[in-house]
Parts: C-alpha cells; structure tokens; sequence
C-alpha cells in the first residue's frame, strides 16, 4: 500500500520539521479558546510561546464535546458562559497574529459549530485571520472529503485524529487527506492527563508511519517530560492539553502566566522539573 501525505509543507509542517532536524519532539501546546476568561488568552498564549512550545491549538469551546475529558469539559463550559464563540474564537488568532505572534495556530473544534458557522465562511475567515491548520474532531475521514477540499482551496492544514483501534484502511484514507501532521490518540478514550503512555504506543505509530511521509503527534495523556522523551524516535510531536488547562485552574490569577511558561519549559526540557 502507497504512502500518502507528500506535500509542500506549510507553516505548521515547517515547524515539525525545524524541531526534527534539531533532534527533538516537538511541543503543540492547547488552550481553551477563553478560559479562563476571554482576556487571559492572549497572555497564556505568549506564556507558551515563551515557554517554547512550536505550535498552539485553540480550542472552540462546545457544549458537547465529546472526546474531551473532565478537565477540558469545564474549561470549554466556562469559557462559553463567558461568551466565547467561534467568530470570537478567529478573531483571537488575527489579535494574535497582529500582536506578533508567528508560531503555527491550529483551531480544534467539533464539526457543528463549523456547519453553524457556514463551512465555506469559516475556512475563509480562519485563512485570513491566521489560521494555519484545523482540527474538527468529530469528522470522520469517510465524510472529510468536503471540508478537506475547502481546507486545501483555502490553504489551511485539515488535521485528522487517529486512534489505536483505527484500521489500516481508514489510517490510509485519513493520510491521502491530511496536511502537516496527523493527531495519533494514544488512547481508546478522552482527553485527561495519565501516569503512562500506552505500552502498544509504539505499535500503533509504527503502523501511522508505514501509510504516511506527513508527521505525527502523539496527544491524549500526555503531562510529563518522560512522557515527551518517550516519543523520541517514534513521533515528531507531543500534544499537551489537559495538564496545561490543569496549571491554569490551580494558579491564581495573578501567577498563571508565569506558572505555565515554567511548565512549559519543563515539557521541553529548558526548565527541570519541581521535586
């Protein structure tokens, strides 16, 4: 069966690729879009830029979001309490994009605040505020075929997730769709911070790698420095989430930047970790 996913790269391909040829894994940082509050964003965001995370997703706060954990559950019904929207959302990333922020932003949300939205509308809107690439977790590659052509018209990376229980076939379809990298999910389940990588990890990557050139991301569990190392070799990306959503609720206000720049750079290896 052909490898598939050969394409220019774009902003985010040209990050992987950057931390690859430095020899490490590269770190894609996430945020509720919102949360706390919608002015604390843009702080948190240059707190990961800071910290040295390569790339950022955005998370559209849903109200039914279902591979999303406790965790993020609350953080994305906090944030929508306080108004945040999807139109609010792509405005963030042209606020960030103006403020000087360069690093890849990726938009990860559910398919029906897109179709809400107007698919054609949406992809346009988030290519010219700054959006590098998308994530729409509940599309399957069987039905991406729509949005992955408006994606590609519109010069944003379609991200697709994969799971451990995806077959060959469907890894392959995802990948002939797919633009700068593909999101592996370490897990048959939802978000959440976890002791432990999965030990039949490095099966399921090496199949995703057999069907692929694109670079894949490992997300889902990950917390830890060990657990990034762990990658080395395996994956070009650690995807974080719920443990930097976890920094945030524990800090007081007036600490949460500086608390997640410091985890930050532990994930990657500036900082040592707290004993």
């Amino acid at each position: 069966m052909g490898r598939a996913g050969k394409r220019s790269p774009g902003r985010i391909g040209q990050a992987l690729a950057r931390a690859r040829s430095e020899g490490r894994v590269a770190l894609i940082a996430y945020l509720t879009a919102g949360y706390p509050e919608p002015e604390a964003t843009p702080g948190l965001v240059r707190a990961l830029v800071d910290g040295g995370a390569d790339a950022i997703e955005l998370g559209v706060p849903f109200s039914d979001p279902l591979a999303d954990g406790a965790t993020i559950q609350r953080a994305s019904w906090r944030a929508l309490e306080a108004g945040m929207t999807t139109g609010r959302c792509l405005k963030l990333v042209r606020e960030l994009r103006n403020k000087g922020v360069v690093i890849p932003l990726i938009v990860m949300t559910y398919y029906n605040p897109i179709l809400a939205y107007g698919q054609d509308v949406f992809v346009q809107d988030a290519a010219a505020a700054g959006v590098d690439g998308l994530i729409a977790v509940d599309v399957p590659p069987e039905e991406a075929g729509e949005l992955a052509a408006r994606c590609r018209a519109g010069g944003l990376d379609l991200i697709p997730l994969l799971a451990p229980t995806s077959t060959d076939e469907r890894i392959a379809l995802a990948a002939r769709q797919a633009s700068g990298f593909l999101y592996c999910v370490s897990v048959a389940g939802v978000t959440g911070a976890r002791e432990a990588l999965p030990p039949d990890l490095g099966a399921f990557l090496q199949r995703v790698r057999r069907q692929t050139e694109l670079s894949l991301a490992v997300g889902f569990g990950i917390s830890r420095r060990e657990h990034v190392e762990a990658l080395r070799g395996q994956a070009d990306a650690a995807i974080v989430g719920s443990a930097i959503v976890d920094v945030i609720e524990a800090s007081p206000r007036d600490e949460r930047e500086v608390r997640v720049r410091e985890y930050v750079e532990v994930l990657t290896g500036r900082r040592e970790a707290r004993t």
